[in-house]
C-alpha cells in the first residue's frame, strides 16, 4: 500500500539557496508552458457564428501536448534562458530533469481539466499563472534520492544535483522492508518539508467489495455543526468541534490590519506578512490534526462501514442573491447572517475530514459511504413521520414510545439507514413529501433500542 510521510527538513544556508533556485526554475518553466498553451488556445479557435462565408485560415499550429513541451528541456538547458520582466538569467541544467518533466505535467493536467474536465466530465476554472506564494512544491523521484543513514530520530537524504546531505527530523520511524518511491519537497511558512512516499508491503492493499454493511457493523455519521458539536453518531453520541478559525480570529485580524497599514516592500511588511501566514499554519494544522484524531477515535469502535453524508460544501457556502425593488434599491437578503453560517462550514472542513476518514478507514480495513442526505435530518427513523421540519426543532417527544429523540442522532440513523438500502422512497406531492414504498418497520426495534440506551445522548468530550 503507498503511504506518504511528511518530516521536516533542515538544509543548510547554500542547501536553501539552492532550492529557493530550482523553485524559481520550475515556477518559470510552469508559467511559461501556460502561457503557450493560451496562445495557442486564443490563436486557433473561432466562433461558428461569427465566422465570414469566405475566410482565410492560417496554418494552425500544432496543439502543445506534455510531450512536446517536455521536447523542449533537453534544447532549453543548452544555454542560459533570459527573463523578459526582469534580465534575471536561469539555468535548467541546476534543476534535475525529471523534476522539470513533473512541472510538465502539473501543466497538462491543469490545462486538460479546464479544457475537457476530468472522468466525469467536471471542468475547472482556468489556469492561474504561478507566484511565489502559489507554487512550493517540487516532485523528485525515487531514483534521484539517497538515504545516506538512518539515526535514533534524524534522516540524512542526498538529492540528485544538490551538494551534501539534507537533514531530516523522524518525528515516526519509517516502516522496515519499504520502497521509495518519490518525495516532494514543500516550502512552507516556517522552513522547508519532506514528503516521502513509499510502498510499505505490510499493509495489505483494501478493496471495499470485500466488506458487506450490515446493522451491526455500519456507523452513521451526521455533520451537525451546532453550537459546540461536531458529529453525531448513530451509536448515540457526539463528537466535539474545534472551531480552530473561530478561536484565532481576533488575533488574525489584528495582524492583517497591521500589516495593510505598512508600506508595500517595507521590511516590517514582510515581518507582518510571515507572522500572518505562520497564524494561517497553526489554524490549518489544528484543524488537520482534529481531523485525525476524530477520525481515529471513529475507527476505535470496530466498525467497518461509515457512512456520511454526501455533502454539496460549494453550494452550502454560497452567498445569497440579491433582491431588488422596483427602484432598482437593493433589499436585505439575509447574507449577514449566511456570512455566519459560511464561515462556520469553512471552518469544520467537512470535507477535509471525510477524506481523513477515508484514508484513516482504508488503512485499518474499513469503507466508508457517501450517502445523500435528502430528508435523512426530517424524518423520524423508527416512524414514517415528519417530525423535524424546522431546524430550531432539536429534540421531539414521543408521547407513544414516552422517548426524547434528538434531532442529530436520528439523523445519524437515519444516514445508516440509507447506507444499508432500507431507507424509505419518498416524493414531493403538491409541495409536501409523502412516503411512497417503506421498510421501517424492520429496522424500527434496532433503532428504539439505540435511542432507549440513553434519554441523553452521551458526550465524548
Amino acid at each position: 500500500m503507498l503511504l506518504n510521510y511528511q518530516y521536516r527538513a533542515y538544509p543548510n544556508t547554500n542547501q536553501k539557496l539552492e532550492l529557493n533556485y530550482w523553485l524559481r526554475v520550475c515556477r518559470y518553466w510552469y508559467n511559461k508552458q501556460l502561457g503557450d498553451r493560451f496562445d495557442w488556445w486564443e490563436n486557433n479557435r473561432n466562433s461558428i457564428n461569427a465566422c465570414p462565408l469566405i475566410c482565410s485560415i492560417s496554418q494552425l499550429r500544432d496543439n502543445p501536448s506534455y510531450y512536446s513541451q517536455k521536447k523542449q528541456l533537453p534544447i532549453t538547458k543548452e544555454d542560459l534562458i533570459k527573463v523578459v520582466h526582469s534580465g534575471e538569467l536561469l539555468d535548467f541544467s541546476r534543476v534535475p530533469s525529471q523534476t522539470l518533466q513533473d512541472v510538465c505535467k502539473r501543466v497538462d493536467l491543469a490545462f486538460g481539466r479546464f479544457i475537457k474536465g476530468d472522468g466525469s466530465g467536471n471542468r475547472s476554472g482556468k489556469p492561474r499563472f504561478k507566484n511565489a506564494a502559489r507554487y512550493r512544491t517540487m516532485k523528485i523521484e525515487g531514483q534521484a534520492i539517497t538515504i545516506e543513514r538512518v539515526e535514533k530520530d534524524w534522516l540524512f537524504v542526498s538529492f540528485s544535483k544538490l551538494k551534501g546531505w539534507v537533514k531530516v527530523r523522524l518525528h515516526r520511524p519509517l516502516p522496515e522492508g519499504f520502497t521509495l518511491k518519490n518525495a516532494l519537497l514543500t516550502l512552507k511558512s516556517d522552513g522547508w518539508y519532506l514528503t516521502i512516499c513509499l510502498e510499505d508491503p505490510n499493509v495489505p492493499q483494501f478493496t471495499t467489495d470485500e466488506i458487506v454493511p450490515t446493522w451491526e457493523n455500519t456507523i452513521g455519521l451526521d455533520a451537525v455543526l451546532h453550537e459546540d458539536d461536531y458529529l453525531a453518531t448513530s451509536e448515540n453520541t457526539k463528537l466535539p468541534a474545534l472551531k480552530s478559525f473561530r478561536k484565532s480570529e481576533q488575533r488574525l485580524a489584528k495582524v492583517s490590519r497591521r500589516k495593510s497599514v505598512k508600506k508595500k516592500g517595507s521590511r516590517a511588511r514582510r515581518k507582518l506578512a510571515k507572522r500572518e501566514a505562520r497564524e494561517h499554519q497553526r489554524i490549518a494544522r489544528a484543524r488537520k490534526d482534529h481531523a485525525f484524531k476524530t477520525a481515529h477515535s471513529l475507527v476505535r469502535t470496530g466498525k467497518k462501514v461509515f457512512v456520511h453524508e454526501d455533502l454539496n460544501l460549494k453550494a452550502l457556502s454560497k452567498r445569497n442573491k440579491t433582491k431588488q425593488d422596483q427602484d432598482g434599491n437593493y433589499l436585505p437578503n439575509g447574507q449577514s447572517a449566511k456570512s455566519g453560517l459560511n464561515k462556520s462550514w469553512n471552518d469544520a472542513a467537512f470535507g477535509q475530514f471525510f477524506k481523513v476518514l477515508e484514508y484513516i478507514a482504508g488503512k485499518a480495513g474499513a469503507r466508508t459511504i457517501a450517502a445523500r442526505p435528502a430528508y435523512t435530518s426530517q424524518l423520524l427513523a423508527y416512524r414514517d413521520e415528519f417530525v423535524f421540519t424546522d431546524c430550531s426543532i432539536r429534540e421531539y417527544w414521543d408521547e407513544k414510545e414516552l422517548l426524547i429523540v434528538d434531532r442529530d442522532i436520528n439523523a445519524s440513523i437515519n444516514l445508516k439507514r440509507v447506507g444499508l438500502g432500507l431507507f424509505p422512497t419518498i416524493k414531493r406531492r403538491r409541495g409536501n413529501p409523502v412516503v411512497t414504498e417503506s421498510t421501517t418497520n424492520s429496522t424500527s426495534k434496532e433503532v428504539l433500542e439505540t435511542l432507549k440506551m440513553c434519554q441523553k445522548p452521551t458526550s465524548t468530550r
